[in-house]
């Protein structure tokens, strides 16, 4: 890794190409993170509910405290849940809590 590719980490500036996609309609700007589709396929029910939604830049898992705890499982239920529950204030609060996360230099 470049001292370069190290501050777009860590301020989440990589995943400015990913507003693109969002624009084009093939992301949201809140939801479960893309999988590879082999790797989706192989997941079974859970990942079932959680591809019918569109995949975003920003979303439970990478806002919660699980994310740094490496707790991928625990992750998935909560996109599941997100899934199950999607609203235009719950993608708000998320959007918000990714700008406070971005503030602290935590990442997105």
């Amino acid at each position: 890794h470049t001292t370069v590719g190290r501050i777009l980490r860590k301020l989440s500036l990589d995943e400015l190409p990913q507003l693109w996609n969002v624009i084009r309609g093939e992301m949201s700007l809140v939801g479960p993170r893309p999988e590879i589709p082999s790797v989706a396929e192989s997941r079974g029910y859970l990942d079932h509910v959680r591809h019918t939604v569109r995949p975003g830049i920003t979303g439970p898992y990478q806002v919660s405290e699980l994310r740094y705890a490496g707790d991928l499982r625990d992750g998935l239920d909560l996109d599941e849940e997100y899934a199950n529950n999607v609203t235009f204030h719950g993608d708000c609060a998320y959007i918000l809590r990714t700008f406070v996360a971005l503030g602290r230099g935590s990442g997105s």
